[in-house]
């Protein structure tokens, strides 16, 4: 029997949840993605005529588009499913082109969620292609391509071959290396504070207050000096309550997840880095076996920056709070969030399409480790945006002693309300409560201790992928779709690298930043770019044409680049190459870090004269439990970092576990650790078979 109905989707994840829910006249088929692009050997972008994009299939896929095409002639009806988005929209459109459907006709569905509900929905509306969608996302790529192949080839002119330049790419590098120059400017200044310890007549509930003012006055202390003339006078002095305030605090919970705030929380409270997060939650979005249901959608689309719910997935929010907490922590009207202004709204926020279907029961399924714990930090932040206030009773004390005033401030929940379930992080965490005991007016309170304590103001730290996506959502720097590419790019092109969770920029990033912040303003400035994301924006709603978008960014940045050419010509800027204590074995000479198109290596400071150049090999703590030699970090091909010993492939010592500087009690080889912070210490000595818990536990 011939099948009527043929749905291409993007993804292969979704043909079999999709398969599910719709009878046996539908065959559902992915197309992974773009079949057709602007080829990569060329411009390929007519500027002269209304910036024509010149696509062509993608060559990889040929195959695959004959098969497409195959099963679309033998179908009455062709429906394009692409993703609910800009670039879904626009594969939907290659998509009718390559198969020469009618654009007139209403054969594009979206699927807000991968669940019966989200798929019965969108084949009951069917609708034409989006024409101002797939214009706003061709105008992104003509951009992006205009400024990466016109002004690649001038970095490799002035810097080095090989270098690439990125519209939003470029931005987010500025911003980094704006941050370290903040970092390297910053003069700290010595401040102190006079902080006590107190507990109250008749308990012995020590209590912190700080010093606040001194006869009246709001106290600055900048000296040593000073700190100890006023620890002086209140040798002696009696302390007495002379203002107790108290109050009832509500706390509201958070919103629901978009694409910005799900990544930050990640990196918060899983240490996700953002594309283990997005890829994490595509995998939920798409579809992932439950046993009480088969395979299904557990997400709504997770690339959206709306703060809407549904009235269908308030309500199951609701039932479930109710039944699970009572009536109390359900709140007394609906919770309703607004988005920013400048948000599509295309889609709801990011939260789970049953609100019922617990983590537990989630995790009974059999998902994987990662699709766990991100469906769980969903599925809380979701029901708890529904709950009820979380209520403080609140003090704040004044203690006076010899004019000098020290304030206390501290609570007690009165009803945790949300809180019962899920509180959001922050980066600032790890204040200390401080709980009061019952104090009042005229009482006195006994001084256990009284310290000046000497400080530094601190340089603003460096950004984290989740504080970097935080200033993009601000600034107004990209969409929810291009936060993760742009700092994987970042990094790829070695214009960054992590220390730690933090980006800092390379030498190579730095002197790019420098060039491009001096001869092209416009691309590197936040509000330019920012202006760039609105008018693409305007171009989706219908309010800007797309070809008028790009000739007013084009001329601009054309008079740019020929300025620049000129300004430049017949120089270079050389990237300065950090110096090491290596010394190069052919010639003696210091051997120094330079960065080429695949990281970091070791180079002689001797060249031309001496080519010698090593890979970069840090060492870490301990020796190898095979032979007794250095342990070195090393990296798979698909960047996964192990650690080795230096003598492979002598010494086949290779193990996923972090080397320590602890060693074994029963043979004296290094320990390794296991399994992160709650895991534990192994010995990897053969025969030997020592491990214990990182508690101290032995479980030899």
């Amino acid at each position: 029997m011939e099948l009527s109905n043929l749905i291409i989707v993007e993804s292969p994840t979704k043909v079999k949840t999709i398969k599910r829910y719709l009878s046996g006249d539908y065959e559902v088929i992915a197309s992974m993605g773009h079949l057709r692009d602007l080829p990569k050997s060329k411009l390929a972008v007519d500027i002269e005529h209304d910036f024509e994009p010149m696509y062509v299939n993608i060559k990889e896929k040929e195959n695959l588009i004959k098969d497409i095409k195959k099963k679309a002639k033998s179908c009455d009806n062709v429906f394009l499913a692409g993703d609910p988005d800009r670039e879904g929209e626009a594969i939907s459109w290659h998509l009718a082109q390559l198969l020469g459907l009618d654009l007139s006709k209403k054969n594009r569905v979206t699927f807000n969620e991968i669940t019966e509900s989200g798929i019965k929905s969108g084949m009951a509306n069917p609708r034409s292609i989006d024409l101002n969608l797939v214009n706003a996302q061709q105008a992104r790529r003509i951009l992006d391509r205009i400024v990466g192949y016109k002004l690649s080839p001038f970095l490799w002119r002035k810097i080095r071959r090989g270098l690439s330049a990125g519209r939003v790419q470029s931005v987010a590098v500025k911003m980094i290396c704006d941050r370290e120059n903040e970092i390297r400017a910053f003069v700290s200044q010595e401040y102190w504070s006079i902080d006590g310890k107190f507990t109250a007549a008749g308990s012995r509930k020590v209590f912190s207050a700080k010093l606040s003012t001194v006869d009246g006055e709001k106290v600055e202390l900048e000296t040593k000096e000073q700190t100890d003339k006023i620890l002086e006078r209140l040798k002696g002095a009696k302390f007495v309550i002379d203002k107790v305030k108290k109050s009832v605090h509500r706390k509201s919970p958070a919103a629901p997840f978009t694409t910005s705030t799900l990544q930050q929380e990640a990196s918060r409270k899983l240490g996700f880095q953002g594309r283990r997060t997005m890829k994490t939650a595509q995998e939920l979005y798409e579809g992932v076996e439950i046993k009480s249901m088969g395979p299904t959608g557990l997400i709504t689309y997770m690339r959206t920056d709306s703060l809407r719910i549904s009235d269908e997935a308030r309500k199951a929010a609701t039932d479930f709070i109710r039944a699970k907490y009572g009536d109390s922590y359900v709140p007394d009207s609906p919770r309703i969030y607004k988005s920013k202004g400048n948000s599509q709204d295309a889609h709801e926020a990011i939260r789970p399409t049953h609100p019922e279907l617990t983590p537990d029961e989630v995790k009974a399924s059999g998902v994987t480790n990662d699709q766990y714990k991100l469906y769980k930090l969903i599925w809380e932040r979701f029901i708890a945006s529904q709950m009820a206030n979380c209520l403080m009773d609140t003090v704040s004390v004044d203690i006076l002693a010899d004019g000098c005033c020290f304030k206390a401030t501290g609570y007690s929940v009165k009803f945790d309300g949300f809180t019962v379930l899920y509180e959001e992080s922050r980066d600032d965490d790890g204040e200390k409560k401080n709980i009061l005991p019952p104090l009042k007016k005229g009482d006195n309170v006994n001084v256990k201790s009284l310290e000046g304590n000497q400080h530094f103001t601190q340089p603003p730290p460096r950004y984290t992928e989740a504080t970097l996506v935080k200033a993009f959502e601000e600034t107004g720097i990209g969409r929810p779709s291009t936060y993760v590419p742009t700092i994987s790019t970042i990094l790829a092109r070695n214009y960054v690298e992590r220390d730690g969770k933090q980006l800092k920029p390379t030498s190579l990033g730095e002197v790019t930043n420098e060039l491009m912040s001096e001869h092209f303003k416009k691309i590197v400035d936040v509000k330019f770019t920012a202006n760039m994301e609105n008018s693409l924006d305007q171009v989706e709603s219908g309010k800007k044409s797309w070809i008028k978008t790009l000739q007013d960014f084009y001329g601009e940045f054309d008079h740019e680049l020929s300025d620049a050419e000129k300004a430049m010509d017949g120089k270079r800027v050389k990237v300065p190459s950090e110096e090491t204590d290596q010394i190069c074995e052919k010639c003696g000479k210091p051997m120094v870090i330079k960065i080429g198109r695949f990281g970091k290596f070791l180079a002689c400071s001797g060249f031309p004269e001496c080519t010698n150049t090593k890979r970069i090999v840090q060492e870490m703590s301990g020796k190898c439990p095979f032979c007794g030699k250095k342990i070195l970090l090393k990296k798979s091909k698909k960047g996964k970092k192990y650690y080795g010993c230096e003598d492979n492939p002598n010494c086949e010592f290779m193990t996923w576990d972090l080397p320590t500087d602890e060693v074994c009690p029963k043979c004296g080889s290094t320990l390794f650790q296991k399994g992160g912070k709650n895991g534990m210490l192994v010995c990897h000595k053969e025969g030997c078979g020592y491990q214990r818990n990182l508690s101290g536990e032995n479980k030899e």
